[in-house]
């Protein structure tokens, strides 16, 4: 199942037949596209009003048909890309910055942009 999102780098949600994945730390083998865990869950709640009930999304995705599906209403999805977090115990916690993203954002904290005046 994959979930289009319109922009301009080709990024989408996708579900997987590598399950196994999900349970691993490192997570990022696919190249900008995003796995999604609970691809039937989320259809559910994409699809909600379209006449599209559990039992058409499940046939759907076992069809092996390609078939798209046109939501009347744009849904905002939000990509953020954290590599800290704080940890519901407090604890900080630090992981790689696979995508480079971490040296822009220390040059324009060095600048005082855009936090300060």
């Amino acid at each position: 199942m994959k979930f289009l999102l319109p922009n301009p780098f080709h990024v989408y949600l996708h579900d997987t037949p590598a399950r196994p994945l999900f349970e691993r730390a490192r997570r990022d083998f696919s190249h900008g596209c995003m796995r999604v865990q609970k691809p039937f869950e989320l259809a559910q709640f994409v699809l909600q009003g379209s006449g599209f009930s559990p039992a058409r999304i499940r046939a759907a995705m076992s069809s092996g048909v390609e078939q798209a599906v046109a939501l009347p209403a744009a849904i905002p999805v939000y990509v953020t890309y954290f590599t800290t977090w704080v940890d519901p115990d407090g604890s900080l916690r630090f992981a790689p910055d696979v995508y480079g993203h971490d040296a822009t954002l220390e040059r324009a904290l060095a600048k005082g942009y855009p936090f300060a005046p």
